[in-house]
């Protein structure tokens, strides 16, 4: 694509993000997703609270382990939405709105057909054979798989949330999706009260009522999404020039660009999977696992909820100046989404090692070695999370620019191969402790911020050819 295309009638892209300052483009993008995440985040938090408090703590693991392989085979199939959102950035910042209406239509097309078509029917089948495979007990696969066949069978709203995020974002509008995933929030919230623990006539669904009100209220935002889309109003909306046949050319770029975010985020999963075995082979492996479920799993999060913001608008920044014919301006864009993310990671980072035994309080952790564990591993995060934050900016640079191979490599090596290599190697020399696994963590973390770096820095991003079928 070049930066000559004529801009759209009627078309009323953000030019603010491919000219002046960049500093307040950058940040135009970022603050709304950072907020959609944290908002996210906090919903997840408030299921667990309630399905633990009306369920039982069975209900919760149940939740757990169901969403771990709904989330796995879900990042497969949302990997197309990468795709998605590097060809709209690219269009959009060469201001070729029908390219990118074209583009956001096919991957609902393609949405449909995946969610339909494949991750209802063999989801539904195949739940009880995937909860087996975790080795869930029959208490708690009693709890998940329910739960799993409801988000499979009526994962199509979610997938159009996702696409609607994808499109806007890319486009330069950030705020919507921050409006609708807020919404989509409070509404299953409101939902979950009423469907986990009953209220009047309506019976007490439990688990299956958590995932009743997931995907309620992801449906009602999609099909509003989809209303939007179909009589226009937003910076993106569905053509009706070219027919609504499937565009194969289309559909081929967007898996192109996008299977390899899908494989990394597969290949990511299955190495959290594989720590935790590392975690449960230690000799205080109980105090150790909960440690890493509360200091990694949820207070890690305020730092990745917001670096995965920037991380987006890196993406979509860098991927509008590529299609603008603005390389120099793309790359200044990603460093300054890298200093916004380090720094914040920064100033959580300083709360872990100020107040550690207050945030771990807040869960509830008071056991001796949990603590200690836990204070020892939010040190080693505090440092980790600027590392982190650094890496996920430079991997949204890389990515909007139309590299997502090299973000897989970078994460097989730094994810899957340092960390687990360390593991591996000082069990089979000696004993496994705690410290160790963290700074194994850390020592992946590491080499993912300087890869990334590296990487993005050599520039081949900049000749990145993108297009119909390209």
């Amino acid at each position: 694509m070049t930066a000559d295309v004529p801009i759209s009638p009627g078309r009323r892209f953000d030019r603010t993000i491919i000219e002046g300052p960049l500093t307040p483009a950058v940040w135009k993008l970022a603050w709304p997703a950072m907020l959609t995440n944290i908002v996210g985040g906090l919903q997840g938090i408030i299921d667990h609270a309630m399905v633990g408090n009306f369920v039982g703590f069975t209900g919760n693991a149940g939740i757990g382990v169901a969403n771990q392989i709904f989330i796995v085979v879900i990042v497969f199939i949302m990997s197309l939405f990468t795709g998605m959102s590097v060809l709209v950035a690219r269009f959009v910042g060469a201001d070729d709105g029908d390219l990118a209406d074209r583009t956001v239509f096919q991957a609902f097309l393609t949405a449909i057909a995946l969610s339909l078509g494949v991750l209802a029917p063999l989801g539904y089948i195949l739940a009880p054979e995937l909860l087996s495979s975790v080795n869930a007990t029959a208490a708690v696969q009693a709890e998940a798989l329910p739960y799993l066949r409801i988000m499979f069978v009526y994962s199509l709203g979610m997938l159009v949330f996702f696409m609607l995020g994808g499109a806007l974002r890319s486009a330069g509008d950030a705020r919507t999706p921050m409006v609708l995933g807020v919404g989509m929030t409070v509404l299953n919230i409101v939902l979950n009260v009423i469907l986990i623990r009953g209220l009047g006539p309506i019976p007490a669904y439990g688990t299956a009522g958590a995932a009743m009100g997931t995907v309620i209220a992801s449906g009602l935002v999609g099909v509003y999404g989809l209303w939007r889309l179909w009589h226009g109003g937003w910076v993106v909306r569905f053509p009706k020039d070219h027919g609504f046949r499937p565009d194969w050319a289309i559909i081929r770029s967007l898996f192109k660009f996008g299977l390899p975010t899908g494989i990394q985020g597969i290949a990511m999963n299955v190495g959290g999977v594989l720590l935790l075995a590392f975690i449960g082979s230690l000799a205080e492996s109980a105090a150790a696992q909960a440690a890493y479920a509360v200091s990694y799993t949820q207070l890690f999060s305020l730092i990745t909820w917001t670096s995965v913001g920037l991380m987006g608008a890196a993406a979509a920044v860098a991927g509008q100046n590529l299609g603008a014919g603005h390389p120099d301006r793309a790359d200044g864009a990603v460093h300054v989404a890298a200093r916004f993310a380090g720094s914040g990671a920064a100033v959580i980072g300083v709360l872990f090692i100020a107040i550690p035994r207050q945030l771990l309080g807040i869960f509830g952790m008071d056991e001796p070695i949990v603590v200690e564990i836990g204070v020892q591993l939010l040190r080693v995060l505090s440092v980790s999370g600027v590392l982190i934050a650094v890496a996920l900016a430079y991997t949204g640079g890389l990515q909007g620019t139309g590299d997502t191979k090299s973000p897989l490599y970078i994460s097989i090596i730094s994810q899957i191969i340092i960390p687990l290599g360390i593991c591996l190697v000082i069990q089979q020399t000696g004993t496994l402790d705690p410290i160790e696994v963290w700074l194994a963590i850390l020592a992946g973390h590491a080499t993912r911020a300087a890869l990334s770096m590296l990487r993005f820095n050599q520039g081949k991003w900049r000749h990145i050819k993108v297009g119909i079928g390209g």
